[in-house]
């Protein structure tokens, strides 16, 4: 059969929401598939576009899926890939995948999309690689759908962007497994990057000199979650998007230490049990100082994944956040345009979770196994103890 491809319009709401119940259950965690005003939102969003596969007999929506970027941004997030159980063998999920591509990327509105691929079996993964995506990392424990599952990380680049990347002098160490996992997948060249010792981190700058003030009172913090109160308090902010941590998620937490010395912003989804740190005010290196705290309070309120997305050429905020246990899980080569120039800067996503991670069910497809093995290997360098042998 031969699907007709088409845009999402308004009237496809209800079905849509039908498809992914499909094809999800009760637990799927995004409101593209969920909530009919966010749906209908992003539908008539320009930077935004939909795409559906239809019957050609009978009309019926039997996949979707979407890319959505922002306004003024190069990136791109490819997302709700959902196929109809009754339609999953006519390739639907390859075809929209390429048709959203061609429409974006070799249309030249994006620099690169990106997309996060469950790993329960190796079909969402060649699906996407048979459109020219490449695997960036895994991201362990990333969300909850009934169980707790990692994604994998994949990304698409626009022809000649990879070859504008701008060099990164050194690292602190532990990403040297993830840096040559990248070079065996995507096929940059991490050679000239110096690996050296983490970066000693800075205590909390509103810490009290006398030595019998209680340490409790640095891990004070207010958490607010008053999504339309913390969206305007962000705009106002950052009104830009170059200072943000994480592109394309719009925070929905706030989190302000007992003195105000800083404002951290965060995107926490509770049904998925995951969040997202977003941006800090006024600058990242006041929020490294009270990541412990902050990343404590997100997992109290449910979050079992936390994530921030930095540039590798931070190396004092790679060094910030090892320290607090996140480990270097994936790496974005050329995800961001030098502002006003040229290049194009390389990201990390660095992710903490608090809950046993259980990887008998993680399916690599061969490309993402060096990112498994990188993974496993700081893990365990980070959390478990060096053996020691007596003599």
């Amino acid at each position: 059969m031969t699907a007709v491809i088409d845009r999402a319009s308004p009237t496809d709401i209800a079905e849509l929401r039908q498809l992914y119940y499909a094809v999800y259950g009760p637990h799927y965690p995004g409101a593209l598939g969920t909530d009919p005003a966010e749906m209908a939102r992003l539908i008539g969003d320009p930077d935004t576009l939909w795409l559906v596969a239809r019957c050609p007999d009978t009309g019926a929506v039997t996949a979707s899926a979407a890319v959505h970027g922002e306004p003024g941004g190069r990136v791109g997030r490819l997302e709700g890939v959902a196929v109809h159980p009754d339609y999953r063998s006519g390739g639907l999920a390859s075809v929209l995948t390429g048709e959203l591509c061609r429409r974006t990327l070799e249309a030249g509105r994006l620099d690169s999309v990106y997309a996060t691929v469950r790993t329960v079996g190796a079909g969402p993964q060649r699906v996407v690689s048979r459109n020219g995506f490449r695997p960036l990392g895994l991201l362990a424990n990333a969300v909850d759908l009934s169980t707790r599952e990692s994604l994998a990380l994949y990304a698409r680049h626009a022809a000649g962007v990879l070859d504008r990347r701008i060099p990164v002098a050194e690292v602190p160490a532990p990403l040297a497994p993830l840096l040559r996992a990248a070079e065996d997948s995507v096929g940059v060249d991490y050679g000239p990057t110096r690996t050296t010792a983490p970066r000693p981190v800075p205590g909390h700058p509103a810490a009290p000199a006398a030595p019998a003030a209680p340490a409790a009172r640095l891990d004070m913090l207010e958490m607010i979650e008053a999504p339309g109160f913390v969206r305007r308090r962000f705009r106002d902010r950052f009104p830009g998007t170059e200072r943000w941590f994480y592109p394309l998620h719009t925070p929905n937490t706030l989190l302000v230490p007992d003195d105000d010395g800083c404002e951290v912003y965060a995107y926490l989804n509770r049904a998925g049990r995951y969040c997202s740190l977003v941006a800090a005010h006024p600058g990242p290196e006041a929020a490294a100082a009270w990541l412990e705290p902050v990343t404590r309070a997100l997992t109290r309120a449910g979050a079992g994944y936390v994530e921030a997305l930095l540039p590798l050429a931070r190396h004092d905020l790679l060094s910030a956040f090892l320290a607090q246990g996140f480990i270097p899980g994936a790496l974005y080569p050329a995800m961001r345009p030098e502002p006003g120039g040229d290049g194009f800067h390389d990201y990390v996503v660095m992710s903490r979770t608090a809950e046993q991670i259980d990887f008998r069910g993680v399916v690599a497809d061969g490309p993402l196994q060096p990112y498994l093995d990188a993974y496993l290997s700081t893990w365990a360098s980070t959390y478990l103890p060096p053996f020691e042998v007596a003599s």
